[in-house]
C-alpha cells in the first residue's frame, strides 16, 4: 500500500494506492493520521479509486481510521470506492458505518 495526502478546502484528502493488508505501511498511514488529527485537522477524506485490493486488516485500518477522526470530534468520509471495495463494504454491512460519495470533491462538499 502507498498513500499520500494533500488538504483541499480545509479537508485533509488521504489518497490510497495498491493492496491494503496491513502490514509496516499500516501503522505508518495510521501514525500520519494521528498526527494529523491532533494538529487540528477534523475533516478527513479516504480517496479509494486506485486501492486494487483490501482485506480484514484493510477494513481493520479504515475503521480505525475511523474511531480515531471521531475520537477528536473529527469525521472521516469515504471517495471513490471501487465495486470490490463497495461490495466488501456492503458484504460485511460496513456500508451502514461509514459515509461513502462518488469523489473526493463530493465527500468534502458533505462536511458543510
Amino acid at each position: 500500500m502507498k498513500f499520500s495526502s494533500s488538504l483541499k478546502d480545509g479537508v485533509l484528502v488521504f489518497t490510497l494506492k495498491g493492496k491494503i493488508m496491513g502490514g509496516p505501511e499500516s501503522t505508518e498511514f495510521h501514525d500520519e493520521l494521528k498526527k494529523a488529527v491532533n494538529s487540528g485537522q477534523r475533516k478527513l477524506v479516504m480517496d479509494l479509486g486506485d486501492v486494487e485490493w483490501m482485506n480484514s486488516s484493510g477494513l481493520g485500518l479504515l475503521i480505525s481510521a475511523l474511531t480515531t477522526a471521531r475520537n477528536s470530534g473529527g469525521e472521516m468520509k469515504l471517495a471513490r470506492a471501487t465495486d470490490k471495495i463497495t461490495s466488501l463494504l456492503v458484504i460485511t454491512k460496513l456500508n451502514s458505518v461509514f459515509d461513502s460519495h462518488p469523489n473526493v470533491q463530493a465527500a468534502a462538499a458533505s462536511f458543510k
